[in-house]
């Protein structure tokens, strides 16, 4: 039985166990288990049973202004929607927080664009943003991510 439910810091290991292979392709950004630890609550997380099936985040910049990441979905379980109710489930939970738009950056833009995100220039994204996340990234600064962003 699919469930989507908040992470608990017990989920950790598990999370970093799925995400490594899109880390280690530079698909997603590394969090240490302590960042994953600190920011537990905006993490959001697909099971079937026990099993982890995929996650993602919602990461909220400013009063009005909150960012997708870290969406995952294992391997042989992608194209079941698994991904699109994560996020779905992370624009519902901006909507009850009052923000204003979600934000993501991502490698795959037409999966967001059918969830009603639309592209941005980057050189709009919180300068903040780039500083904490991006400037990590191996592909910094040469990036093609796209981003995009939904009005709420």
């Amino acid at each position: 039985m699919i469930t989507y439910k908040k992470a608990r810091l017990s989920d950790i290991a598990t999370m970093q166990k799925l995400v490594l292979p899109e880390i280690e392709s530079g698909i997603i950004l590394n969090r240490s288990s302590d960042e994953v630890a600190t920011n537990i609550r905006s993490y959001t997380l697909c099971f079937d049973g026990d099993e982890l099936l995929g996650f993602c985040a919602l990461h909220i910049h400013t009063e009005y202004l909150a960012e997708i990441r870290s969406l995952i979905v294992k391997e042989g379980f992608r194209g079941q929607k698994i991904g699109e109710n994560l996020v779905k489930t992370c624009v519902e939970e901006a909507q009850n927080l009052g923000l204003q738009k979600v934000l993501c950056l991502t490698y795959r833009q037409s999966f967001f664009e059918r969830l009603g995100f639309v592209e941005i220039p980057k050189e709009s994204l919180p300068e903040h943003k780039i500083w904490a996340d991006c400037i990590k990234c191996k592909h910094f600064p040469v990036c093609n991510e796209v981003s995009l962003i939904k009005t709420l």
